[in-house]
């Protein structure tokens, strides 16, 4: 009988990179690349985040937002009450069916005011939010503390995820890892958040350096937006936030780097 051999076939990468920034249109409002963040209200209202006397500095391709105090709160609803300042992006970021999509940027922190070595009294972030199905991806920085967050919200005024429900799983989560990085006020890091469709898989980077995995991504994300923010996380207490103290927040953001790499068999 005779042997058919078969050779294995390679899979062909065709990567793709681009920039994002466009900071000077936060100020100017024209064809704008980002806006505040906020969600509607059952009311018809919208909450917005935005700190009245924030100040945004724009030079060159670098944000940096400073707030002397944040005064924002929200005594009833927790995720209105995180976010302080905080920008969306007018662009959605669709991510391949094959491959990964990474986002790269530069970022540093500087809270005042702050309790040491607790994260959720006040940070600067950077969040990759799929609103379809109420995942985000997150990097929390504060003076000494790093982390990365893996959450499924309940975002106001968003329709609950249409997915099946996972008996053994929760359907809402957030799961914060404190990195044993060391860093300071003002220091400069170099996140990445890496995610995978077909794997349903997400990796965090600081530095180069593998900052942590998580495999069997409940659901997949298909398009998310980046958003910058000025936050705390802390819970409302008998109905009263109790996130407010005098902090005060600065956060400097680089330009996004956005690599897609597609795999073709």
């Amino acid at each position: 009988m005779d042997t058919i051999q078969t050779t294995p076939v390679a899979e062909a990468q065709q990567e793709e990179t681009f920039s994002y920034s466009g900071y000077h249109s936060i100020i100017s409002g024209v064809n704008p690349d980002w806006e505040y963040g906020g969600f509607p209200l059952p009311d018809g209202s919208f909450w917005r985040y935005r700190e009245p006397n924030a100040a945004v500095i724009v030079e060159a391709e670098r944000l940096r937002v400073r707030v002397g105090q944040i005064t924002r709160f929200n005594n009833q609803v927790q995720i209105l009450d995180n976010a302080k300042n905080m920008f969306f992006s007018t662009k959605k970021f669709e991510t391949p069916d094959e491959g990964e999509m990474s986002v790269e940027w530069e970022m540093t922190a500087r809270c005042t005011g702050t309790r040491p070595r607790d994260l959720y009294d006040g940070f600067v972030s950077v969040n990759l939010l799929d609103f379809r199905t109420g995942t985000a991806l997150d990097f929390f920085v504060c003076n000494d503390v790093i982390a990365t967050v893996y959450a499924r919200l309940p975002f106001p005024g968003v329709p609950e995820p249409q997915d099946p429900e996972n008996a053994v799983r929760p359907k809402y989560y957030s799961d914060f890892n404190e990195l044993p990085v060391e860093t300071k006020s003002g220091q400069l890091h170099r996140y990445r958040i890496s995610y995978s469709k077909s794997k349903d898989e997400v990796r965090f980077f600081v530095d180069g350096q593998d900052a942590g995995v998580y495999i069997e991504v409940p659901s997949k994300v298909h398009s998310f937006v980046i958003a910058l923010g000025l936050m705390t996380e802390k819970g409302i207490e008998q109905g009263k936030s109790v996130s407010v103290h005098g902090q005060g927040l600065t956060g400097e953001w680089g330009p996004f780097t956005i690599s897609t790499r597609k795999t073709e068999q």
